[in-house]
Formats: C-alpha cells, structure tokens, sequence
C-alpha cells in the first residue's frame, strides 16, 4: 500500500467532495484523512485529502485519470508522496537562535527535510554549520552590490535543487523580483507587538512601553516587507517585572517555535494560498511530527 496526498484548491460548487471520494474509490483507495474549507466570502474551496492506494494504482496513473476531474471544477492540484523530503535552504545572519532550532530538530528527526545548505552575510554560523556536514555559502551584501548578491544566491537556489527557502532571521530585505520569482516559496519570521515597533532595539521599546504580549508570525515573503501571507503566529506573556534581556530570551523562543510549526505545514503541503491570506489545516495523524513542538 502506497501513501499520497491530495490537495485541490477550486471555485467552490457543489459535488466537489463527491466526485474526489468517487474517484479514490473507483481507485480502490482508501481515505485516511480530509480537511476541506469553503471560503463563502471569496468563492474559494480548498481540500487536502490523505489516502492510500490499496489496489496497486500507482501516483502517474492517479494524476492522469485525475485530470479530467480537475478540469471539470476548474482546480489547482497535485498528488504529492508524503515521504519526499523537500530540500530547504536556511538563510541567516547574526542572530542564532532560530538557525540552531532548526538544525536541533532537523539532527533528532524531528524535522523532516533535506537542508541543503545554509547562506549567510556573514561568517559568524559558518563553523556550526560546517560541524553539521551542511554546505556553507557566505554572501556578502551591500548597497552597491546586492543585485550581484541575489544572483549568487539564486545559483544556490537553482544548484542545491532547494524547493524552499527559509529566512531564520537573515536581516537583509530581498529585492522585488527575487520575491516574485519565488513566491509562495519563501519563509520569513519576526517579531510582532501590539502596539507595533520598528528600528533599532525593538525589545526595549516594548519593554518601555509596557507591552504584556510578545509574539512571532511566521509568513510567505512577498515584495510588501513584513506583509505576505501568514502561515503560523503564537504568543507569550510578560509583565512588568521582567526585564528587557528577559523579552529578548521569551520573544527568540516563541519565534524559534512558531517557525518550525510553519516550516511543518509547508512541507506537509497543509499551507494553501487564499489572496492575501493562507488556508491552514490541522495536522493529521500520518503526518511525521507532531505539531507540538518544543
């Protein structure tokens, strides 16, 4: 038995859950888990389904025969293998924290991709990143050079075969067409208040302004800094009492944590695009890690 997922995202009308089960049956595949959202609002469905193939129909097969379905709804789909490890390319640039996480859970299992290689603007991971037999790609980049720096990064991209790109706190803006060029395919995390705080020392500013919340959004990059479409946020409780070295410790963890919940939902393909918003389903059981981590 051969395990595959199937996700559909199409104009929304009735029969769609029909005709998919029908399908899997005439199949002789097995249903082990379905999610499916109907946007009433945009007009939008969305469905990821995880099934079995108990007859010995093969993932070509099914994507053929599949077609003639996807045509009838007008869906955007795919039948993935839920045991191809997506080969990811981590950026990063002096700050460690979120880097170290990623590379813990990706040694444990706990992770479940192929990280090809790590980019930085500086040199400072580049020993850890070594001591982990991952290739290490130093990119410098200033005012004056950056398009030539996107295109060195780009070469990685292409040469490393990297499905997707994460920005654990890598703290250079990308241009517009690299975020273009690879949109839906690039991560970013960072910290989010209420009220919010830009510049320099953004702890210390919260920390002077009483903020009682310290969160992280991890979310697609696009040429609007800071403001692509959301994947996965948490938050933590602070008061008065603490310092701003304590906001600095509790906001890197939460950041650390909600990036990896994100990467997760990326690479079980539960993440689907809905405008500027993102339809996010819950993991299911035969999904590799659980969701909660930490």
């Amino acid at each position: 038995m051969t395990n595959h997922v199937l996700t559909v995202a199409c104009p929304s009308r009735r029969g769609i859950v029909a005709a998919v089960a029908t399908f899997l049956a005439r199949h002789e595949c097995n249903i082990t888990d379905s999610n499916q959202f109907d946007d009433m609002e945009g007009g939008r469905f969305f469905m990821r389904v995880r099934f079995r193939s108990e007859g010995g129909v093969d993932a070509a097969t099914l994507r053929e025969d599949f077609g003639a379905i996807a045509d009838e709804f007008g869906m955007d789909w795919a039948i993935h293998d839920p045991g191809h490890r997506m080969r990811v390319l981590l950026m990063v640039s002096n700050f460690g924290h979120c880097l170290n996480d990623l590379l813990y859970r990706w040694r444990i299992g706990a992770l479940p991709v192929d990280i090809v290689g790590v980019v930085s603007n500086h040199m400072t991971y580049q020993k850890v990143v070594v001591n982990h037999d991952i290739p290490f790609h130093h990119i410098r980049v200033t005012a004056a050079n950056k398009p030539e720096a996107e295109a060195q990064l780009m070469a990685v991209v292409e040469e490393s075969g990297a499905e997707l790109v994460v920005l654990a706190r890598y703290m250079q803006v990308l241009s517009d067409r690299l975020c273009r060029e690879m949109a839906g395919r690039i991560i970013n995390i960072h910290h989010s208040f209420l009220p919010s705080f830009k510049g320099a020392n953004p702890y210390r500013q919260a920390h002077e302004r009483g903020v009682k919340l310290i969160g992280a959004t991890a979310h697609y990059v696009t040429a609007d800094l800071d403001e692509g479409p959301i994947i996965e946020q948490d938050t933590v409780r602070v008061t008065h009492a603490q310092s701003p070295a304590d906001y600095v410790s509790l906001g890197r963890d939460v950041e650390a944590q909600v990036l990896a919940r994100a990467i997760h939902a990326h690479i079980h393909h539960r993440v689907f695009m809905n405008g500027a918003s993102t339809v996010v389903f819950p993991a299911s059981p035969g999904d590799h890690a659980s969701e909660r981590m930490g």
